[in-house]
């Protein structure tokens, strides 16, 4: 699985994640060429190297004419969705990144969202930050995002409704529910743009992953910090097996779901398991569990993928008496498997085979051999006893 790693030390912005990109290999002129495909007279990037506090860094500058118009969400969607030189998946992640900025902008100012008026991300040259940002991770194509604890900065600054504390109302409305650590640096690190690229990209938030790194971005930022370089790393490369790097074993990121129940049917509970397994999830399993003043319940717990997760977490909060559902990423590792059917008495029966390293197993369906058994009137264990024989003396 190829996947990157957002280093955020010094935070995030929209410059720093475009300058990240350039500086691991992804072609500017290719950005460039979308960002001329706004339309927006004057509107232009350039790319340098630079340091900071010692460090090589990319710095992505955005070259725009001055603007006095502040635009709404349905003007720079419109920019977007008529650029001709953009592909439909970077719209579409384009069109997402300026959504979350607009219910965030919305939210804090008690309005709606087609009612905000962009201000300072709705300038010509925030719209080519995240037009670029789209671009450029949609080129770098990458299965998973990790992105580390977000740096906010600390202190107060002054935006167009005023002065405010950092991180500023917007970011912290989209921010929520991901890590953050204010530092010690008296600025704002991680910009609105920054924790819109942030909210809308990561699949999950941490310390580095076991990996094997095959490219190294820096994007630099505009300020000069006198104690720390001010750049955003990013790593990208192949998450690295886990156990013994078994060929036959891959590693991928699931979701798991849970909740837990004292005071729901069980009845509704079984309903419940069945829509769930209906639904896409992978695994769902119940659990008994001892709840608050010693009431009996039970343990739902539900793996998925990431696209089922809404869907499955509508059904327990629809189906159930649960008033929430935790959640959280995992990592798991499958073993490759095969179809194919074997010879016995009763015909063939289907099932499973399963390798790791020089060995292998076969796990006969049980749905067959439920059959075969009334079928025949022999007993389970019989069926599944000879159906693994017929496998072993096929490989003998």
């Amino acid at each position: 699985m190829r996947i990157a790693y957002l280093d955020c030390a010094s935070g995030i912005s929209g410059d720093m994640t475009l300058g990240a990109l350039v500086d691991a290999g992804v072609p500017l002129e290719k950005i460039q060429t979308a960002i001329a495909g706004l339309k927006i007279d004057g509107l232009s990037l350039s790319a340098e190297v630079v340091r900071k506090n010692g460090f090589r860094a990319t710095q992505v500058l955005v070259k725009c004419p001055h603007e006095h118009a502040h635009r709404h969400l349905a003007h720079i969607l419109s920019l977007i969705e008529n650029n001709a030189a953009m592909t439909d998946a970077q719209k579409s992640l384009a069109c997402e990144i300026f959504t979350t900025l607009g219910n965030a902008e919305a939210k804090v100012h008690g309005t709606t969202v087609e009612e905000v008026h962009f201000h300072e991300v709705g300038a010509a040259d925030s719209i080519a930050d995240i037009v670029g940002v789209a671009v450029g991770w949609n080129l770098l194509n990458v299965d998973r995002i990790i992105c580390s604890p977000v740096t906010t900065g600390t202190g107060r600054i002054r935006i167009a409704h005023g002065e405010c504390s950092v991180p500023a109302p917007a970011t912290a409305e989209m921010l929520k529910g991901i890590p953050t650590v204010a530092g010690e640096i008296p600025c704002e690190l991680t910009t609105p743009t920054g924790a819109a690229i942030v909210k809308t990209l990561a699949n999950e938030f941490g310390t580095c992953p076991s990996m094997v790194v095959e490219q190294i971005g820096c994007g630099a930022g505009q300020k000069e910090i006198p104690t720390q370089p001010n750049l955003l790393r990013l790593l990208v490369g192949q998450m690295n097996r886990p156990a013994d790097s078994d060929k036959n074993a891959a590693s991928d990121m699931v979701w798991m779901l849970e909740t837990d129940l004292d005071d729901c049917n069980g009845e509704w509970v079984g309903y419940t398991s069945e829509r769930l397994l209906e639904n896409g999830a992978l695994d769902v399993v119940l659990l008994p569990v001892q709840m608050k003043k010693g009431r009996p319940g039970t343990r739902i717990s539900v793996l998925c993928m990431a696209e089922f997760r809404p869907e499955l977490e509508s059904i327990l909060l629809t189906e159930t008496t649960t008033l929430g559902v935790r959640a959280w990423p995992v990592r798991r590792t499958t073993l490759s498997r095969s179809f194919l059917e074997v010879p016995t008495v009763w015909g063939p029966i289907k099932g499973k085979e399963v390798s790791i390293g020089t060995l292998s197993r076969f796990t006969p369906e049980y749905d067959v051999c439920r059959r075969v058994a009334k079928e025949y009137r022999v007993p389970l264990s019989e069926v599944y006893r000879l159906a693994v024989s017929a496998y072993e003396q096929s490989r003998s």
